[in-house]
This record gives structure tokens, C-alpha cells and sequence, in this order.
């Protein structure tokens, strides 16, 4: 049977928690390796070297995303509010296709709606996921619109023998 609708949050929940930007899975991204996809996504909003060295050196991956949401607006790159969602683009397309395992969990979901559901209500959470079933679930389209990516491009692909 298939799902309509997969609902993640927490790294630590099987199957589908490794679609977390905190799931501890390490991501190349720029030329640099990363202790997780969050971590990859928040070192692009600093600044300044020492301001992102600061944010990336937090002891978990949710304490980066706390560090990264607790910058002053003079600490942030310039354009950030443009730019973040291809940022996050990029990150999750290196994280989906440097793990075999993790691209094939991701197409395996079929047609399946996913969605970053949170529960404490903020605009953070809204704005990546869902919380009471509202929100831009924005972790979730990226995902979805990976997913048919990745699933183009395997199309046509021709194996050497």
C-alpha cells in the first residue's frame, strides 16, 4: 500500500528521520565536508569566517540551527532571505547523491506528499514544515522536487556492461 503522506521530524525516527537536515549522515558541499546537512546549509549564512566558524562549532546539529537563528541581521550575508532556498537546494541534492542509501529511502517514497512535521509552532517551523497542518513545508517541496529529479535522471541512464 502506498503512503499518501510521510510525515518526519526528528532524526532519530526510522525510516524517514534521516530526511532531517539534522540526521548525522556527513554532506561535501562547496569543497568543505560538513557534520550534517543543516550544518552545510546554516555555514553559508554567516558573514563573517569567525561568525560561521562560531555557528559551526555548537556541540549538536540542532544547537548550529539554533546559533545560525540567533544571528544579528549584520552578522547574516547579504541577500540571505533570497538565497537560502537554493542553498538548501544544492545541500540536499549533495546529501541525497553522495548516499546511495539515502537517495534510494527518498525514492522510495513513491508520490508521497513529505512533510518536515514540527510541533512547537514558530516561524521557522512553519516555514520549513508544518505545524497543525499549516505552514510553507519548505524542506518537504525541496525534497519532493529532488525526488522527481533524481528520478528523471535516472531515466534513460545507461549502465556500462
Amino acid at each position: 500500500m502506498a503512503l499518501d503522506e510521510i510525515r518526519f521530524y526528528r532524526a532519530s525516527e526510522k525510516p524517514y528521520g534521516a530526511f532531517s537536515n539534522l540526521f548525522r549522515r556527513p554532506v561535501v558541499f562547496e569543497g568543505e565536508t560538513f557534520a550534517t546537512s543543516e550544518h552545510a546549509y546554516q555555514a553559508g549564512k554567516a558573514r563573517k569566517p569567525e561568525v560561521k566558524a562560531w555557528v559551526l562549532a555548537a556541540p549538536s546539529p540542532a544547537l548550529v540551527a539554533m546559533a545560525a537563528h540567533g544571528l544579528y541581521y549584520w552578522d547574516i550575508v547579504p541577500g540571505w532571505s533570497r538565497t537560502k532556498f537554493d542553498r538548501m537546494r544544492g545541500v540536499l541534492k549533495a546529501k541525497f547523491t553522495q548516499n546511495e542509501d539515502l537517495k534510494e529511502l527518498l525514492l522510495a517514497t513513491g508520490n508521497a506528499r513529505l512533510v518536515e512535521s514540527a510541533t512547537v509552532d514558530n516561524e521557522v517551523n512553519r516555514l520549513w514544515g508544518e505545524v497543525n497542518g499549516q505552514g510553507r513545508n519548505m524542506l518537504g517541496e525541496l525534497l519532493m522536487e529532488l525526488r522527481a529529479e533524481l528520478r528523471q535522471d535516472g531515466k534513460g541512464v545507461r549502465r556500462a556492461a
